[in-house]
């Protein structure tokens, strides 16, 4: 079993539209709802290649519950902790003619110290029995900023690997607890280091405490440092659409990968291709299994010399 952790839960609705235009009134042409927040996004892509796939976190009030009733249609196992404050809402507007994606995210409910106990003991016993955890996405008010750090600790201690895809403070904490895997994109990365170059940034983050840095670059793909060596992976061309949860579809590659024991140009090539084909979905955080099967052969993987 795979763990996943969201510990801000939402309901994810894509607004299709003709063309965004600012201070205008729109149509909307299509409208699409399904549960989301990272982690949410990483447990589908699990479940879809195959893997079974435990999701906790927190979900509450009226949202929560259509967030519940929605997961409950998938092979995803709900194990969300209930609180009080009602589960946030994301928007993506897809403007048809550019293919752009303007993304609303609320903030989310304020987690009580009650609540966050019992997630805490909920998270504890699901680790007995899990092959990997992931631990994604932002922290709802309330959460403490090092609470991925705990969560860290608490998965190292179960001997459980643990993947952690967050930024900010709480990546910056979470790090020096020596996750297994930190998946950071450029700005996250740029802000925890203090440097736009890459593979300086990747071989510098990995210093800070994890195992293995993947840091994504968008349309080139992934740079990642790992104990075995440095590895660039690409999609074949550059793709165009609605990028929503392409880096939670890598971060599912990663973490089936990592289960599954397969060597690094296999993981990176299967987080590459998620991705992109994530892109290519006409649903924001669902990937093409068509475009998958057809890129996944076709990503390029090559091995960087390790040296400053």
């Amino acid at each position: 079993m795979i763990l996943t952790v969201t510990l801000n839960t939402a309901v994810d609705l894509t607004y299709r539209v003709p063309a965004l235009t600012p201070h205008a009134s729109h149509r909307v042409t299509q409208v699409i709802e399904r549960p989301g927040g990272k982690g949410l996004n990483v447990a589908r892509v699990l479940a879809a290649l195959g893997h079974e796939t435990v999701a906790t976190g927190f979900a509450g009030g009226a949202t929560g519950a259509v967030l519940r009733e929605q997961l409950a249609a998938t092979p995803v196992r709900d194990a969300l902790v209930e609180t009080a404050g009602p589960t946030r809402r994301t928007v993506a507007i897809v403007d048809t003619a550019s293919g752009d994606t303007t993304q609303l995210n609320e903030p989310g409910p304020t987690v009580t110290a009650a609540e966050w106990t019992v997630f805490r003991t909920r998270f504890t016993a699901l680790l007995d029995g899990a092959a990997a955890v992931a631990l994604c996405g932002s922290l709802p008010p309330g959460i403490h900023v090092g609470a991925y750090a705990e969560l860290v600790r608490l998965a190292r201690t179960a001997g459980v690997p643990v993947l952690l895809d967050t930024s900010g403070e709480p990546l910056r904490r979470g790090i020096a607890a020596r996750p297994d895997l930190v998946k950071p994109n450029a700005d996250e990365l740029a802000q925890l280091t203090g440097t736009r170059d890459p593979l300086r940034a990747t071989r510098e983050a990995r210093g800070r405490g994890a195992r293995t840095v993947v840091s994504s670059l968008g349309p080139e793909g992934l740079l990642a440092a790992t104990p075995e060596g440095l590895w660039r992976a690409a999609p074949p061309a550059p793709v165009k659409g609605n990028p929503t949860g392409a880096g939670d579809s890598a971060v599912a590659g990663l973490l089936s990968g990592l289960v599954e024991g397969t060597p690094w140009p296999d993981r990176l090539s299967r987080a590459v291709a998620l991705s992109a084909a994530t892109v290519l979905s006409p649903v924001a955080g669902e990937f093409d299994p068509t475009a998958y099967e057809e890129l996944l052969p076709r990503v390029r993987v090559a091995e960087e010399p390790d040296r400053p």
